[in-house]
């Protein structure tokens, strides 16, 4: 049975979250597993990527029968203006004749906007889950997952993840070697061996002004297990721990405590992929201990270690 999948496009779409996954789509069907794509877009016609790509011949929402699979792209503004009332109702017209929707980077904001996320597990690109969460709190974001299922609506994370996402809709439909054949063939891991986290702490923080605290934070990012506790950078910064608290909350936004937890988390999740136990990465990262691991990796990534380093072993 060929299953028919829409992606719904619009001016200023990201390219990459649309030809990312229809790659994946066609590599299925060179392996006797083919997929009918339609390009939709709210009033039909022709369609500017972000990127200045053209994408010819959409079909209008009203041409489109009943779907397999709703694929909503991203883009940058669905985040700084939000989605527009056609691009929503062409989504909410879609949606509903779909069996599974889902969604690539910022394309959850239209979901989330048509309320179909209310009460749900989704994801974003990790600049924009806190966005997410904010504007829609009624959704259960979860900023370190690359794709997230719940129920019939799949969101993934940003851009290239919708390479993870589409594979792991391949493996639900036709299994795991049609999947890992593409991800051969495409030369991609059939699962990244890493969450957003990956790219959290040393990319989301703004740089320190200051010398004074880019010499701390350079330490701490160097040896995250010394002591950094507020007396010791204080001591070792010759200020008052009040004056360093005032600096960090300036120039970083955070407390001490918070920003050398973050980088200890970071430490943390990579000795765990690289094939560390979780008592050596709570001792090697300045976590200390196995418990106070799990409740950090609780408190920032909605998990546990051990589940965090099982996730990434296949596209479920």
């Amino acid at each position: 049975m060929t299953r028919r999948v829409a992606f719904l496009v619009f001016d200023g779409v990201t390219l990459l979250d649309v030809s990312g996954p229809l790659e994946v789509l066609h590599q299925s069907g060179r392996l006797g597993h083919p997929y009918r794509v339609l390009l939709v877009s709210p009033t039909g016609g022709t369609v500017t990527a972000s990127n200045g790509v053209t994408l010819a011949a959409t079909v209008a929402p009203e041409e489109v029968g009943p779907l397999d699979t709703l694929v909503v792209a991203g883009a940058d503004h669905l985040v700084s203006t939000g989605p527009d009332e056609g691009l929503l109702a062409a989504a909410g017209s879609l949606a509903g004749r779909a069996e599974r929707v889902a969604s690539v980077c910022s394309g959850a904001f239209v979901l989330a906007a048509l309320g179909l996320l209310d009460g749900r597990r989704a994801t974003t690109h990790w600049r924009h889950a806190r966005a997410l969460g904010l504007r829609h709190p009624l959704v259960r974001v979860e900023p370190d997952a690359l794709h997230v299922r719940d129920g019939r609506y799949h969101t993934s994370a940003g851009i290239s993840a919708g390479i993870d996402l589409a594979l792991a809709l391949v493996e639900h439909d036709h299994g795991a070697g049609t999947a890992r054949g593409i991800a051969r063939e495409l030369v991609v891991f059939m699962q990244r061996p890493g969450g957003q986290s990956q790219f959290s702490t040393a990319l989301a923080t703004p740089p320190a002004r200051s010398d004074l605290l880019r010499t701390l934070t350079d330490a701490v990012l160097a040896d995250p297990a010394a002591d950094h506790s507020l007396p010791a950078m204080a001591a070792a910064a010759a200020v008052s721990t009040r004056h360093l608290t005032r600096l960090f909350q300036a120039e970083l936004h955070t407390t001490p405590a918070r920003w050398v937890e973050r980088v200890r988390l970071d430490r943390a999740r990579q000795l765990l992929l690289d094939g560390y136990g979780s008592t050596a990465a709570a001792r090697h990262s300045g976590l200390g201990s196995d418990e106070t691991l799990r409740r950090v990796f609780a408190r920032h990534l909605g998990t546990t270690p051990t589940e965090y380093r099982r996730r990434f072993g296949s596209t479920g």
